[in-house]
Parts: C-alpha cells; structure tokens; sequence
C-alpha cells in the first residue's frame, strides 16, 4: 500500500498582510476565517455575499494555501475575474494560477486535457448557440422525417428540450412530458434526432455548451484515476450562488470535493428562481445532508435597504416551509417612509401612476437611471411602456426587446398590413415566410404570381391566393392562409383589430408559435395582451399606425433633460436578480399574474413565486411601491376582476402605507 505523506503548509511572507477584522463584520469575519471542511454560507440579499467570496481566497492565500489549489466555481466569467481582481488589490500576489471561472469554462480546461477518454480529439470545436441550431436542422433534414406533414419542433426547441434533460438527469421523454406537453406524439422521433446529433457532434469533433460540463463529468465518473489526480489539486472549493446551480452542476462539485470535504457553497435559498432553466433548489437545502459535517453561516446584515423595506422583506418571504430561517437586518438607519400599497382601478391607470409617480421623484432629486419598474413577465409592460413613452420618459428595457419590436408582435401586424394593404410587399413575404415550405426565394416567386394579377381580377382573398401556384409541401398551409385573410377581411373589409388578432391566433399563427419557439407561453401571453390593447381601437389603421408609432418611439428629451444617460429600467425580475435601485416599483401584483397562474397548482411553484416575490422588493434600496390593478381588459370581451395577490395578503399591514389614487 502506498505512503500518504502530507506536506506542511508555509505560511506565505505577506500572511496577515489583511486587517480581516476590521474590513468584515463579525458574520462574514467567522465565515471567511474558517478551517477546512464543507461550509454553507447563507448570505442575505444586500449582505455583501461577493466581499465575502473574495476575502475567504485572499484569506486562505494569506495562510499559505497555493493558489493553483483553490477553485472557485461563478456563473459568469465576469464575477470570477472581479473577485480575483479585488483580492489582487488585497494582497500583492499573482492570482492567475488560481482555478477561477464559470462551471463550463472549467469544464472546457479538464475536457481539452481528457477529450480522447471520451472518443474526441483536444482541438474539438465549441459550437455556439446558432451552430448547434444548424447542425440539428441538418440532422432533421438527413432522418426522413417529414416535418411538413406534422409540426416537428424547430431546431431551437430541440436544443432546449435536450439541454434540458441533460443539466436536470432526465429522459427526453420526462422533460416533454413535463414542458413540452404539444409533442409528446413525436417522443420517439426526438429521441432518434438526439442520438443522431450525438453521432454527428462526435464525427465532426465538435461539442455544444452543454458538453462541456456534462463529457467533464462523464470522464471524471469513468476514470477514476483522473478524478482522484483533481480531488487531491483542488484543496479548497469555492461555489457562488449556489441556489443556481443544476443537478450536473452539483454533481460536478462534489465529485472534485471527495476527497477533502473542503468545499464552501455560497448563496440563498430565499433568491432561488430559476427552477425552470434547469437549477434545482434541493441542491442548497440538502446540502447538509451530502455533508453531514458541514458548518452553516449565516450572513444577514443587509447594507442596501432601509429597515422599512427589509421589514417587509422578512414578513414576505416567512410563509416559505422550505427554507432556511434567516432574518436580514438593516445597516442603514430608518427613513420613516413604508413601501406603498397602491391599488389602481385598472392597468392602464396602474401604468399612469407609474409614469407620475416617476416624474414626482425625479423632481425630489432621484434620477431616472436609480429607478425601476420590475414585473413578472415580459407581456406586463406593454402599458407601462405606453405610459412612458406618452409622458416622454426615456427607459431601456433590460427584460428584451421593446413590447412592439418583437418578431412575434411583428409577424401578426404583418397578416393585418397586409389586407389593409395589399400592395404591402415586405408584409406578405413575411407573412408568407411563416409557411411551412416557404423560404425567402420562395416567398419572392409567391409575390411575383400575385402582383401580376391585374387588381379588377383579384377578387377575395381566397380566390386572389388560390390562383398561385405552391409546391406540395406548401399546398395546405397556403389554402388555410386564403381562408384566413378572408376572415379577417371578408369581401375585403378588414373587421376589427382586436378580433383580427384572435382569428390569426385560432387558425395559424398559435400552431406556428407552439413549434417554432422554446418559450411558447411568454409569447401567447403576449400576443392575449397585443389583443387586449387593441381592444381600444376600432379602426385596424389606427391601430397599426400607433403600433409603428410606438415602435419607433424616440421619447428623449421630450421632457428630460440629460436624456442620453437617464432612463428609467424596465425588467423582468428574473433580469433584476443581483441589481439594485433607489426607487423600485413592482407591478401587476395579482393572483394570477404574480404569482403566475402557472404556479397556483402545486406548492413548490408557489413558492418559488414567492422566493421571485422577495427578489423583487429587496431590490429597492430607499423606496418601494406595490400595485395592483383591480380590472383587467384581458382578452375576452369582458373586462377581469383581479384579486390582489396572496403575496400581498401574507405582509402585516403595518409595514405598508397604503396608497389612494383619485381619478
């Protein structure tokens, strides 16, 4: 049996170089001064969690520990670069041994030294996004499927469906079962799709995204001769946001971590969201039980909110049973301000006090930039953008593209342009373009047919369309399309827009959505909300017109000034995890929409919802507003009741002013 013979550490020659004490408090100081062993750091919103992380790898640098030794595992390689830059400035050692980056920059590192223990070469290529897409068409292409005759998922749903599988340890037919319900029929044939593209990855020497944690795994589980040399390099283990990581991202970690238990997990489990891009919120909870001695620390001094607001923080998040009891406690003194209740009759005045309430504080001297407007989903901003760009305030919108600028708002304007208009070439071939068969050379030689029919032959839409000459592929698709165009337009007069909208939904546009986009649901919820707001209008060219209006909108400088570096940020609070602002609205709090009405089924999706619900209000750093609208002008034809949000229900009423809003 072989010797183990265990080398003394030498304490380093700036050892002690670091006043730890006076730049930690005594949370952070106890957790970032600890001996090996496992760890979980529980640090609160606003608590410094990033000062913790890079004090703990100036610390054990400090005591001798080799930086080629440490590995500290971030989501992006940009948090890894600011950390190891401050504990640069902290200590003056060279930091460029140390293992720091992203779990899949690490994992491209292991994988070019491994790359022939799983059949690839070290030169492999790394496909980026629109690789893999067209590396999967062409695999559809080549496997007989006709995907004219059935509405065979786009090569970007099938890298979602299998990305999916592979970071959450299930089976393709799990993941459709759970998410991608529209194609289940088709299981088998996706099955065949993912091996193939298997082969063809390997043939080609070529890896995706996902590869590059999930072959590192596989060579370390299969080799164990290789994974032991790692264990026994990577002494300490660093892991940031730890709530974020998947089942193959935790699995990676404490493969690396056997052998000398010396992993440190840094995160909260109250700021766990992202269960539906794969992270498993189990990771952090069971934690302890994969590491039966494993220290917790928590960390709670909060230093980017008043107490009001952190007040309401602890009340909203109490309700969660999973959890770890934590309480964040202010840094900062009180301003005898509370967050704000604010119930509006409906959305659209919901958007108007949001506008003027944004004025107001940009006259009290908050400017526009330390302001935003965070909701649930993309759709909710439609009249929130209305709002502004009306009251000519600048925005930047960080949760996508501006509500009207999006390729599925723009394909159904197209349908309606074009009976409006029918000369509209660009309209036509876009809409054309949807078409299963039809491409762009195809959509020209379609426009050319149609424009050399004289108008006093066109007759309606179906008989203009039906005198085309399309391919066999293409012969259905364009039959339902003349059928639509008259329903929309019967005898061409346009009805109105709002009921355009559903009919183009009902009889094409869904099925196209359901197979062409990964995120099918954020889009239909768009285009229920693009009817709603249509719904004002009467006259489809009025509607247009505002629709290109809007589009186009360049609200700078209409009333502020200053305006090319103040704008107010609209998000998602998915998008705003991480970010901070003076003033913070969050809005739509109603059953339904926050929390989703996705989430009201099962228990752990409600409390995610309300893990999302705390994310949003530990965003604000000085004020705070809650509203909700009590109607709703959704998509039917009678206006919604809304019920304020549970959420809202569960926070003692002492710890909020409510707001009334006169007309």
């Amino acid at each position: 049996m072989a010797r183990e013979y265990q080398l003394r550490k030498i304490a380093s020659v700036t050892s002690n170089s670091t006043d730890y004490r006076a730049a930690l408090n005594d949370q952070q100081y106890e957790a970032v001064t600890s001996g090996p062993g496992p760890a979980l750091v529980l640090a609160g919103a606003g608590s410094g969690k990033t000062r913790t992380l890079t004090y703990r790898v100036a610390w054990l640098l400090d005591n001798g520990i080799e930086p080629e030794s440490i590995l500290l595992l971030t989501f992006t390689n940009k948090a890894a670069r600011e950390m190891l830059g401050r504990v640069t400035a902290l200590l003056p050692l060279d930091t460029r041994s140390i293992w720091g980056g992203t779990f899949h920059s690490i994992g491209n590192r292991l994988l070019r030294r491994h790359a022939r223990e799983i059949g690839f070469q070290p030169g492999f290529t790394i496909m980026d996004r629109e690789d893999q897409e067209d590396l999967l068409s062409a695999v559809v292409g080549s496997s007989g499927i006709d995907t004219k005759q059935v509405r065979f998922p786009t090569a970007e749903v099938l890298g979602d469906i299998f990305s999916f599988a592979l970071n959450t340890d299930r089976s393709i037919s799990q993941v459709i079962a759970q998410k991608y319900q529209r194609f289940q029929p088709l299981t088998n044939q996706i099955e065949f799709i993912q091996k193939k593209y298997e082969e063809r990855k390997q043939y080609a020497n070529a890896v995706d995204f996902d590869d590059l944690l999930v072959k590192t795994v596989q060579v370390l589980q299969q080799n164990p001769v290789i994974a032991e040399y790692y264990q026994r390099h990577f002494q300490f283990i660093l892991v940031d946001e730890y709530q974020d990581t998947n089942k193959l991202q935790s699995e990676f970690v404490d493969i690396l971590a056997m052998r000398h238990q010396c992993v440190m997990v840094v995160g909260d489990d109250a700021q766990s969201i992202y269960s539906w891009r794969g992270a498993n919120y189990q990771n952090i909870l069971d934690f302890p039980k994969r590491y039966p001695n494993a220290t917790i620390y928590r960390i709670e001094t909060n230093y980017r909110s008043v107490p009001e607001i952190l007040a309401l923080a602890n009340a909203a998040i109490r309700a969660n049973t999973k959890q770890f009891s934590k309480t964040l406690r202010a840094y900062r003194t009180g301003s005898e301000i509370r967050p704000a209740l604010v119930s509006l009759y409906d959305t659209n005045q919901q958007a108007a006090f949001v506008a003027q309430r944004i004025l107001d504080l940009r006259e009290e001297g908050i400017d526009l930039n330390s302001m935003a407007v965070l909701y649930r989903a993309h759709f909710q901003s439609l009249e929130i953008q209305l709002a502004l760009t009306r009251a000519g305030i600048p925005f930047s919108i960080t949760s996508g593209l501006r509500f009207f600028e999006q390729a599925h708002i723009k394909d159904v304007a197209a349908f309606m342009k074009f009976v409006i208009n029918p000369a509209d070439e660009v309209a036509f071939k876009r809409m054309a373009r949807l078409l299963p068969g039809v491409a762009v050379k195809t959509a020209e030689k379609l426009w050319e047919q149609l424009a050399s029919v004289p108008d006093t032959e066109r007759g309606n839409f179906q008989t203009w369309l039906g005198g085309c000459q399309v391919g066999r592929k293409s012969a259905k698709a364009w039959q339902q399309l003349g059928y639509t165009l008259g329903e929309i337009a019967p005898e061409r007069q346009p009805v109105p827009p709002s009921l355009m909208i559903r009919i183009i939904l009902e009889a094409i546009y869904d099925d196209y959505l359901r197979t062409k986009y990964a995120n099918y649901e954020q889009r239909r919820d768009d285009l229920t909300s693009l009817e709603s707001f249509a719904q004002t209008f009467k006259d489809p060219v009025d509607f247009l017109s505002q629709l290109s209006l809007l589009a186009t909108a360049d609200t700078e400088g209409v009333r502020v000034a200053d305006q090319e570096t103040e704008k107010v940020t609209l998000s998602t609070i998915h998008q705003a995890k991480g970010l901070e602002w003076q003033a913070v609205f969050v809005i739509w709090l109603s059953d339904g929409m926050f929390p989703s009405s996705r989430s009201l089924e099962s228990v752990n999706a409600i409390e995610e919802e309300r893990r999302l619900f705390y994310v949003a209000v530990t965003r604000a750093q000085d004020e705070l507003y809650l509203t909700y609208p009590t109607l709703w002008t959704g998509a039917s034809v009678d206006n919604r009741l809304q019920r304020p949000s549970r959420f809202l229900h569960e926070i003692p009423p002492d710890l909020v002013e409510e707001w009334h809003i006169g007309a």
